[in-house]
């Protein structure tokens, strides 16, 4: 049985990383907290045993963000770099340039980080950068979706790994491989090794959505809701989620088969759009909309409203929606692009129904 503020063991190092044996580098992104901290830590004592036991090892790199937000953000950096030359790790500073936003600070911020690493990633050759994302980290973005109101998408929280968009042919992959670990046992880990770590003060500072859930964590597992509890709903929602898809797919398949053109159109009989369960209809026209459309991400509640519609609609109907012009006319529902001088137009006219 694994105590909670235990440190995690060289047993549990290597399931943690396994699977990344073969791999020709790792980019460690390590910002000097505990978690990040003992991220470097548990990667250099993984790759050193892997040298013990076989020829190859994955070469190890890490890297810093410093945002420029804190005056002591340069003096986290140096820390890493000091530690990472104590482990044998090269390392490498990296600054987030230009001015930053007033409002939508931490995703700023958030998204400036990512492309930062992705940019190292591809510049060494290496395909894959690991984060020190925790069990708690996964409760806090379930929490944080949840009061959202995301869809099952959204709370099947945080995945181990995920394809990161780099605006390049190369393909760059996030990974995490600390998901299933607290805190708590990574602070352990670094008290047992006396390794120093830094704490950023914005993590408690109560204007940011985060800090205010976090805050909530103790008293929700004196409920029964904890960490572990929370990190099994998303695991259970990725679950529900691959069915999902896997049953959208069966749908295009046979509603719309062959490729989709950027612009459309995507023709789906109204009878045969009608039949499918609610989720997978949605989710069918959201890939209809997002494919055809020119204006980003389709937001789940503007999707919804418009799927509310279609099942009550009499046709004809012309509705937009993310730069998309989706039409009922008699047996057919279409989506293609909506010409420009049309998109904000919404007209509802006609006395056939769309439904059955």
């Amino acid at each position: 049985m694994v105590i909670a503020d235990q440190a995690v063991s060289g047993e549990e190092v290597d399931a943690l990383f396994g699977g990344l044996e073969g791999l020709r580098g790792l980019l460690l992104a390590v910002s000097g907290g505990s978690d990040s901290t003992a991220l470097l830590v548990l990667a250099a004592r993984w790759a050193a045993g892997l040298k013990k036991r076989r020829k190859h090892s994955p070469k190890l790199a890490a890297v810093t963000i410093d945002h420029g937000l804190r005056p002591e953000s340069r003096r986290e950096a140096l820390a890493v770099k000091r530690l990472a030359r104590r482990l044998d790790i090269p390392h490498r500073t990296l600054s987030w340039q230009g001015n930053k936003p007033k409002t939508g600070l931490q995703e700023a911020a958030r998204n400036a980080r990512y492309r930062l690493l992705a940019e190292e990633a591809a510049r060494v050759g290496y395909e894959y950068i690991l984060t020190a994302h925790t069990l708690d980290d996964q409760a806090e973005t379930v929490l944080f979706r949840l009061a959202r109101g995301s869809g099952l998408t959204g709370l099947a929280g945080m995945a181990h790994a995920a394809p990161i968009p780099v605006g390049s042919d190369a393909a760059i992959f996030l990974l995490r491989p600390l998901l299933s670990v607290s805190k708590a046992r990574l602070t352990a880990t670094l008290r047992a090794a006396s390794i120093p770590h830094s704490e950023d003060p914005t993590n408690r500072d109560p204007r940011f959505t985060r800090t205010r859930l976090r805050a909530l964590l103790p008293e929700l597992a004196r409920e029964g809701l904890d960490a572990h509890g929370l990190s099994r709903l998303a695991s259970r929602m990725r679950r529900a989620e691959a069915t999902i898809e896997f049953a959208v797919a069966v749908a295009r398949e046979a509603l719309a088969p062959g490729p989709w053109r950027e612009r459309g159109p995507v023709v789906f009989k109204t009878a045969q759009f009608a039949d499918l369960p609610a989720e997978v209809a949605l989710r069918l026209l959201g890939q209809a909309i997002a494919q055809t459309g020119n204006e980003g991400t389709v937001e789940l509640g503007k999707l919804e409203l418009l799927y509310e519609a279609l099942r009550n609609a009499r046709a004809p109907l012309r509705r937009t929606l993310a730069g998309a012009l989706i039409a009922v006319a008699a047996d057919r529902l279409t989506i293609e692009r909506a010409p420009a001088r049309r998109s904000s137009t919404i007209r509802r006219t006609g006395s056939r129904r769309f439904v059955k």
